[in-house]
């Protein structure tokens, strides 16, 4: 991201992001860019839960929030970003009070809603970055396609029982030997059919896995308004809790996918309407 135009951090802000300001790769300057990004999270869920709060507490100055659930009861065990007395209310307008409580100096934008293919450009073409921690294959696909034609970065991340994943999407960009960026549909062609990959209400999973994935997640989030690091673009991060061990598998674009490849045929959001 490009260096925004300097805004005077209070005395408060530079106490409180001290550790960043002192960290050589962050400084003053990529806590500038945090401050004058805006973030996107699809999902106020698992996943959403741990990335809220730790970009909120990175100091992300625009958080964006959709989700059209409430919260439940069944959903404490992993969601942190809610507690007990939230029980029955939006997801986004307790995750807004969360964050609030956090870093007031953040700003929530909620948007208590499902993010359809009426309305998803308008939404994501907002945001500088946009982070999914949706929990079905339609949403996902959705996501994607439109992260694409509005040439927004794309954080993905996904959880099974005792396992996650995650990669960055760029398809709106070339590598560096002049070949597109891979998209979702590339790492995966077609969506398994219904039924066949059971969501956590039916099998379970371990709360703190999805707090785990969901940290990882922010983390790169924040590598990518700073532009630190190396990201995942291309790389597919895996993590087995299990048998605790992380594995990385490298993935390209597919000149044959719909939406980016060489006889692309998804030029709008109309093949989603009536998803998720």
């Amino acid at each position: 991201m490009p260096l925004p135009t300097p805004s005077p951090f209070t005395s408060e802000e530079l106490q409180r992001y001290k550790r960043h300001l002192v960290l050589r790769d962050v400084g003053g300057a990529g806590q500038q860019r945090l401050k004058a990004a805006r973030v996107l999270v699809v999902g106020a869920g698992g996943l959403g839960a741990p990335l809220l709060m730790y970009l909120a507490a990175a100091g992300v100055g625009t958080i964006g929030v959709v989700d059209d659930d409430r919260v439940s009861l069944d959903n404490l065990q992993r969601q942190i970003v809610h507690e007990t007395a939230a029980v029955g209310i939006a997801k986004v307008e307790s995750a807004q009070a969360t964050i609030g409580r956090i870093n007031p100096h953040v700003s929530v934008e909620a948007h208590a809603c499902r993010l359809t293919a009426d309305n998803a450009l308008a939404l994501i073409g907002r945001y500088d970055i946009i982070a999914d921690g949706s929990d079905n294959f339609a949403t996902r696909y959705l996501v994607s396609d439109a992260c694409y034609l509005a040439a927004k970065t794309l954080v993905f991340a996904a959880v099974g029982p005792f396992d996650g994943y995650i990669t960055t999407l760029k398809p709106h960009l070339k590598a560096e030997d002049g070949t597109p960026n891979p998209t979702y549909r590339c790492l995966f062609p077609v969506a398994p059919p219904p039924g066949l990959v059971a969501n956590c209400s039916e099998v379970g999973v371990l709360g703190a896995v999805v707090g785990v994935v969901g940290t990882l997640q922010a983390t790169e989030v924040l590598k990518e308004i700073v532009g630190i690091g190396e990201g995942l673009v291309g790389r597919l991060m895996m993590y087995d809790a299990l048998g605790a061990r992380f594995d990385t598998v490298k993935y390209g674009w597919n000149p044959d996918n719909p939406l980016s490849g060489r006889a692309a045929v998804i030029k709008d959001l109309s093949g989603h309407k009536g998803a998720g």
